[in-house]
């Protein structure tokens, strides 16, 4: 590739990516407008719908009922929450990838740009905020397979000005994917044929899609769900039952009557005329059922599967095994770093290189990365770099930084100690036995 071609353009095409937004105010209202509740009437059969014009390239209906899930849906509110939330805490750093002037230039232009950009929601700019909230909008691509971007870019005043841009946020069902790859729809929901996606002035994060699976769960738990509810009304209130030796349509009757309906309860009923003594002329009837209900263990295998879905093993299926806490950590610790490093391609492929190119008219020598700790035993790897070092052994100083999640040191900075000399260190192998001149001059 040129170095001064855009990435993703020819020669011929380059210009500078763009700096006004299509999803104008007039769309946004449009599709505030045309929004609807997809689960209002949501079949099994009508969700297969969905599903299969998704694979199709109709992606906007299934992508609105995956959000609604999302958001309506007990357990999926919280851990999708949580999965998101997990990494949002984490900071993006900028790496060099050798040590140059060039690529500190590279790497300030890269820190510059994040700490200045602006990140908002398209439909609702109430939502608005800095990179924790990137990382959480683009996790999205997590249950719905894409997360879409739309990039304003903020270009620089003067050679010394700094780059940035406005990160918009737009919704899955703005777009159709029917040649392969997204495009833009100006009108959501009702088009089937998009703009295609101006290079660099849109950033796609590609997910695993598990809202696909997810709204398959919540199908089957939705509907033994209502059916418990409607099991719990009719049967879960006992009836009220009088019994009275008066006639019908006497006023003794007619008084009992009375008072049973004032207890306000549908199933309700008066015997009149009764044989015999009558113990409790008003009493409790409680519907009795044979064995224990279908409904609750089919909605707990259902919210069960939400759960390992989004964040790994279900601890709550491993209890039995003194060993489900850390398997269920093992496997979050996974997903974790997985997330992070689809950030951090995304990040640099959409991002860090178009920067560097503005900026410079070359390919980029520094990256960003969210840095996520190592879960591996730290004090283990430190004792064997010590280990490593005390014998001789040559690490690489960028190397190790990056492994532990540390940055180096900046120009401007100060070191937290003098660094250790090579005497030092002879000495610390020798338990701080003293060596000779004659023996370092040889």
């Amino acid at each position: 590739m040129n170095p001064k071609t855009p990435p993703g353009r020819s020669a011929s095409t380059r210009r500078a990516p763009k700096t006004e937004s299509l999803v104008s105010a007039d769309v946004v209202q449009l599709a505030l407008r045309s929004r609807f509740n997809p689960l209002r009437g949501l079949t099994p059969q009508l969700l297969s719908v969905y599903l299969d014009n998704f694979l199709l390239g109709f992606v906007a209906y299934a992508a609105l009922v995956w959000d609604q899930i999302e958001k309506r849906d007990d357990v999926l509110r919280n851990v999708a929450s949580k999965r998101k939330k997990a990494l949002a805490k984490y900071k993006r750093q900028s790496f060099q990838r050798e040590q140059s002037p060039e690529a500190e230039a590279h790497a300030r232009a890269l820190d510059e740009f994040f700490d200045n950009m602006t990140v908002v929601n398209a439909l609702d700019q109430n939502e608005t905020g800095g990179f924790p909230l990137l990382v959480r909008q683009m996790l999205d691509a997590v249950g719905k397979y894409y997360a879409v971007h739309e990039i304003v870019w903020q270009p620089s005043q003067g050679p010394d000005g700094v780059l940035t841009a406005e990160l918009r946020f737009v919704p899955l069902w703005f777009f159709e994917n029917r040649s392969g790859r997204l495009q833009f729809l100006k009108l959501p929901l009702g088009g089937a044929n998009g703009e295609p996606l101006e290079p660099g002035g849109w950033m796609i994060t590609k997910g695993d899609g598990i809202m696909e699976a997810c709204s398959i769960a919540y199908m089957f738990k939705n509907m033994p769900l209502k059916d418990w509810v409607s099991y719990s009304d009719k049967y879960g209130t006992p009836g009220v039952l009088g019994q009275t030796n008066a006639a019908k349509g006497s006023e003794a009757g007619d008084s009992l009557k009375a008072a049973v309906a004032s207890f306000g309860q549908n199933w309700s009923g008066v015997v009149y005329g009764a044989d015999g003594s009558i113990k409790e002329p008003i009493s409790l009837i409680t519907a009795r059922g044979e064995g224990t209900l279908p409904f609750p263990p089919l909605v707990e295998r259902m919210d069960r599967a939400l759960a390992s879905l989004w964040r790994g093993s279900d601890l709550s299926t491993l209890s039995a095994d003194n060993k489900g806490a850390s398997v269920q950590q093992d496997e979050s610790n996974i997903l974790l770093q997985d997330d992070a490093a689809m950030i951090s391609e995304t990040l640099h492929l959409y991002i860090d290189r178009w920067v560097i190119w503005q900026k410079f008219g070359v390919r980029p020598l520094a990256y960003s990365r969210v840095v996520v700790p190592e879960t591996k035993n730290a004090t283990l790897d430190l004792q064997i770099d010590e280990l490593l070092l005390k014998a001789g052994a040559r690490m690489g100083e960028r190397e190790r930084l990056e492994y532990y999640g540390r940055p180096l040191i900046g120009e401007d900075d100060l070191p937290l100690h003098n660094p250790v000399t090579i005497m030092e260190r002879i000495q610390d192998m020798t338990q701080n036995q003293p060596v000779p001149t004659e023996d370092l001059d040889a």
